[in-house]
C-alpha cells in the first residue's frame, strides 16, 4: 500500500487513476454564502496535476468559490462493492475562457462519447460566449478501496481487534 492518507502520491494509485478517469462525477463541496456547506455533481477533467471542472458564468457557485476558494471533492464508484473513493481537498481557482473551455469539451467526449459530446459542446457553445473554469490543485488525497484502505474509525478498530 503506497502512500499515506493526506499524500500526494496517491494520486499515482491505479485506483485513483481509475476514478480518476472514470466517468462517475466528482462532488464538489464548497460553503456557500451563508456560511452553509453545499455539494453539487459537476464534470471534471483530471490533466495529472489538477482537476478541472467548468460552468456557466452565472453560476451560483463562482461568487461562492471566489468568496472562499477552499472545497471537498470526491470521485466514487460505490455502485459495487468493494466501493472505491477518492477524496481531494485544495482551493478553486475561478478564470472566464472565451468559448466552451477545452476541458469542458473533454468530458463531454467522455462522459458521452465522441460524436454526443461535439453535439453537446456545439449547443453549449451558442448558450454564452464564454465559460468559468475550475481549477483545484489538490493539497490533501485519501483513498479508501474498502480492500487495503478504510475510513481511519474502522481502521483502528480492525488493528486492535487484530493485535
Amino acid at each position: 500500500m503506497a502512500g499515506k492518507q493526506g499524500d500526494l502520491a496517491l494520486l499515482q494509485d491505479p485506483v485513483a487513476q481509475e476514478l480518476l478517469s472514470s466517468r462517475e462525477p466528482a462532488r464538489l463541496a464548497y460553503t456557500w454564502a451563508d456560511g452553509s456547506p453545499r455539494v453539487i455533481p459537476i464534470w471534471f477533467h483530471w490533466n495529472g496535476r489538477e482537476l478541472i471542472m467548468a460552468g456557466p458564468t452565472d453560476a451560483p457557485k463562482i461568487k461562492a468559490l471566489r468568496k472562499d476558494p477552499r472545497v471537498a471533492i470526491t470521485i466514487d464508484a460505490a455502485s459495487s462493492w468493494p466501493y472505491k473513493v477518492l477524496l481531494i481537498r485544495g482551493k478553486a481557482r475561478v478564470d472566464k475562457v472565451d468559448g466552451v473551455a477545452p476541458e469542458y469539451a473533454q468530458c463531454a467526449a467522455r462522459y458521452f462519447g465522441p460524436e454526443q459530446g461535439a453535439a453537446w459542446v456545439e449547443q453549449i457553445g451558442k448558450l454564452d460566449s464564454s465559460m468559468m473554469r475550475i481549477t483545484v490543485n489538490p493539497e490533501w488525497v485519501a483513498l479508501l478501496d474498502f480492500e487495503q484502505r478504510f475510513p481511519s474509525a474502522i481502521a483502528r478498530r480492525m488493528a486492535a481487534a487484530a493485535g
